[in-house]
């Protein structure tokens, strides 16, 4: 597993955004994209029909756009990250302070989007807040319950794909110097070959 100060291999094509929910996943997301020059698809766009029921072509959507030469997208939903994984050629690790960092942030923005009634994926919008204490899959419980999760399935996943770069940023300066930096040298150096095909 790499840090933020250490070189990639190759050039990454195919790239997922791992962490916790309010860690800022789809913001640095779109912003590899930039600098990758590949295509960005919020994986929650594909998951989320109308009154927030998962779409029925949610995986078929992304077999199609992981088929394709180079993409980023969020490293999210069980039944889409076997096939991230194996996909892709770099896994970007978002690993922030929970208590001091992400938890703040994923309050201020549920209650924003909340406040404002902003539209999110397919016309839906986040539900009234006191839903907090009825629906264990709330935003805010989610982020809280699963914040632990990732430092036992990432690391396992080194050894499912050795062909997985893996890198770990553990703070909003690491992240801001490695998308910088050490994502651009990758991008411009390349290694004098194509990374491997999707499977």
């Amino acid at each position: 597993m790499l840090s933020a100060a250490d070189a990639l291999p190759h050039r990454p094509r195919r790239v997922a955004v791992a962490g916790v929910s309010g860690t800022g996943k789809t913001t640095l997301a779109a912003r590899i994209a930039v600098v990758t020059g590949g295509t960005h698809t919020e994986i929650d766009a594909l998951f989320h029909g109308p009154d927030w029921v998962p779409r029925p072509e949610f995986l078929d959507d992304v077999l199609t756009f992981t088929a394709t030469e180079s993409w980023t997208t969020e490293w999210q939903y069980d039944a889409a990250r076997p096939i991230l994984s194996e996909r892709a050629d770099l896994l970007v690790w978002l690993d922030l302070p929970f208590a001091r960092v992400t938890l703040p942030r994923v309050v201020r923005r549920t209650i924003t989007r909340r406040a404002r009634r902003e539209p999110l994926w397919n016309g839906n919008v986040e539900p009234p807040l006191w839903t907090i204490f009825t629906d264990p899959e709330h935003i805010i419980r989610w982020a809280i319950s699963t914040r632990r999760r990732y430092r036992q399935s990432i690391p396992e996943l080194e050894g499912l794909h050795p062909q997985l770069v893996i890198v770990r940023l553990r703070s909003q300066r690491e992240a801001e110097h490695w998308l910088a930096t050490i994502l651009p040298d990758a991008v411009h150096a390349g290694d004098g070959r194509p990374a491997p095909a999707p499977r």
